[in-house]
């Protein structure tokens, strides 16, 4: 599956706006932006591009001084994926061309895993969009909403991908939690899906979830939903995720 030849490119929309964690991609881990972190691991990864997608001169300027290439983009888009078919359109990318949404808060995203979800979907050609997953081990996991779940066929296409519990465990025992999976917010598109997908209305589905991913199965599309090559780390989405990857940085640094 991860073939030397493999052809594809990254995408890392970033925001500098956030809610919880207002610059969120300038703050620093051990001495670099977490924004610099990203772009290394996108690189590792081995794709043939690598840019960065914003709305911010802020994050123009922070990423062009570690080496990034940054294209601007529209402040009105509503998801990563609008952002990155903006950047496609911009940047001439080819309809056949792959690109990986790697997301600006995922600074501890193993290379393999981005050169994964790459591999998968240049070898499932019925697929429109492939992504990853990882065994659910915890019941406060399995009942958080904000862990994602998503639910496969036998050949591992997405069912449906949800914020419930799902599939309900009637008996809530660990015996039955090996065949729930959380779903890993990395995807790989092909750019003219891209398009498409994101010059479409949000579904109902999309709206009362709050999960893009959704407005894909919505219009018929297939998903390929892989086990992550490897722990796909920990996203920085509050101060208290922040503070965790710091110190899970120092320790393998120290």
């Amino acid at each position: 599956m991860m073939e030397a030849a493999l052809a594809f490119r990254v995408g890392i929309p970033a925001r500098y706006a956030s809610q919880r964690l207002p610059g969120k991609p300038l703050l620093h881990i051990a001495g670099k932006p977490m924004l610099q972190h990203v772009f290394e691991r996108a690189v590792a990864s081995g794709a043939e591009e690598v840019v960065i997608a914003t709305d911010d001169k802020r994050v123009m300027s922070c990423a062009e001084d570690f080496g990034a290439r940054v294209c601007m983009t529209s402040s009105a888009h509503t998801s990563g994926s609008e952002r990155l078919a903006e950047t496609a359109q911009r940047l001439g990318w080819k309809d056949e061309d792959i690109v990986v949404n790697l997301q600006g808060d995922e600074p501890l995203m193993p290379p393999a895993n981005i050169r994964q979800v790459a591999a998968e979907l240049t070898a499932s050609p019925q697929a429109s969009i492939a992504t990853l997953c990882a065994p659910i081990t915890s019941l406060a996991d399995y009942d958080s909403p904000n862990i994602v779940k998503v639910v496969r066929d036998h050949e591992h296409f997405a069912l449906y991908f949800s914020r419930a519990p799902i599939p309900y465990v009637r008996d809530k025992s660990h015996q039955y939690l090996c065949e729930c999976y959380r779903h890993i917010g990395l995807y790989a598109y092909r750019v003219q899906f891209l398009k498409v997908l994101t010059a479409g209305p949000a579904c109902e589905l999309e709206r009362i979830e709050s999960l893009e991913q959704l407005r894909a199965l919505w219009r018929g599309a297939r998903i390929k939903v892989a086990n992550a090559a490897e722990h796909a780390g920990r996203g920085v989405d509050t101060p208290d995720d922040l503070a965790a990857v710091r110190e899970l940085v120092r320790q393998n640094r120290g």
